[in-house]
């Protein structure tokens, strides 16, 4: 899971922006039935939706393949 920093560095936004962002990618998942965390978004679906390319597979490693 992110949390609103560690998403403001990948993106290169201020904190409440990626915190506005986690909120709107969490009201996305919650409309899918999926069970969210107040300022945290799962990585895999962050990737998903900012379409990083994932080289290394299922990792969840943070910034480091993220970037």
């Amino acid at each position: 899971m992110l949390n609103a920093q560690e998403t403001a560095e990948i993106l290169g936004v201020c904190e409440s922006k990626a915190y506005a962002i986690i909120r709107q990618m969490n009201e996305e998942l919650a409309r899918d039935g999926y069970l969210t965390v107040r300022g945290r978004i799962p990585v895999k679906y962050f990737k998903k939706r900012f379409y990083f390319d994932d080289k290394a597979g299922d990792s969840d490693e943070r910034t480091t393949d993220v970037q």
